[in-house]
């Protein structure tokens, strides 16, 4: 039977994307660490890793074995809490990704209550506009605002997402109702998905202002630069104050985008990752306080 040590190496090689970082993390050095993978690689007969100079990866067979040992891993923290008798208070460390403009704006105030609920265990919350690797980045579960595709992850809808389009009261009066207007996507080869009367259609703005931040393209909309694809839960404030109007209300953002947590696919979910989506979708809910 292989080793249950070798499998928390393993992980955790996986997880730092170094044998020198696993080892640093579980107090081994990092000769220790290679020879224990190449031992489980021995047992199980078959290639896990793909060593270079500069970095490891994972074969197909690897990320399998892989996904399967967070499985064991995470069904061994449950067992634990249930014996120990603290399954309410959880402890570790929670390594979440999310979304820039959001996980500032929706994620950071709403931290305070759930730490102070669980003073043991600690949150690395990291905000990036790129989806990010859950699995090689070590993260427990992503925030996503998508349209998701059929993926190896599993997703849970926490709330619905309207996205509306917006401009300045000063851009509109001195632009009029919009027939041929300046438009500010996210990037500037962002596709536009909308619904409208006539259906679904797609368009492909191209902007006079190039960037790769959201936060720059809202900013740039509510100082009357042009017309924006924008969410609720970014704008709703500058809609009810009436610094942002939306324009063509007939049109919105496509009704599949939603807000997911996105976790590894794996049969037991750690009590701790369970417990922290558990609280995004009681905070957020069916609708959304930004939408009160």
């Amino acid at each position: 039977m292989t080793n249950l040590g070798d499998l928390e190496i393993f992980a955790k090689v996986v997880s730092t994307g170094s044998m020198s970082l696993a080892g640093r993390a579980l107090g081994f050095s990092p000769a220790v660490v290679s020879k224990r993978i190449r031992r489980l690689e021995d047992r199980l007969g078959t290639r896990l890793l793909q060593r270079t100079t500069r970095q490891i990866s994972l074969t197909e067979a690897g990320q399998g074995f892989y996904n399967r040992v967070l499985g064991i891993l995470a069904g061994l923290e449950e067992a634990e809490f249930y014996i120990s008798g603290r399954s309410a208070q959880m402890h570790g460390t929670l390594k979440i990704s999310a979304p820039t403009s959001f996980g500032r704006m929706h994620i950071a105030p709403h931290l305070k209550d759930f730490m102070e609920a669980h003073p043991e265990l600690a949150i690395n919350l990291v905000l990036t506009d790129e989806f990010s690797d859950i699995v090689g980045g070590g993260f427990d579960l992503a925030i996503r605002i998508a349209e998701l595709t059929d993926s190896s992850l599993v997703a849970r809808r926490l709330a619905p997402v309207r996205r509306l389009l917006c401009a300045s009261p000063g851009y509109l009066a001195a632009h009029g109702e919009p027939k041929q207007h300046r438009c500010l996507p996210a990037h500037n080869n962002d596709t536009w998905r909308l619904n409208g009367p006539d259906g679904a259609l797609s368009l492909r703005p191209e902007g006079m202002l190039i960037t790769n931040s959201s936060e720059v393209i809202r900013e740039a909309m509510i100082a009357g630069l042009g017309i924006a694809l924008r969410s609720t839960w970014d704008i709703g404030e500058e809609l009810k104050a009436g610094r942002l109007v939306q324009v063509l209300p007939a049109y919105e953002g496509s009704h599949n985008v939603a807000l997911s947590a996105v976790y590894p696919s794996r049969q037991f979910l750690p009590a701790k990752v369970r417990l922290f989506i558990d609280y995004l979708a009681e905070l957020y809910g069916p609708v959304p306080y930004w939408e009160r």
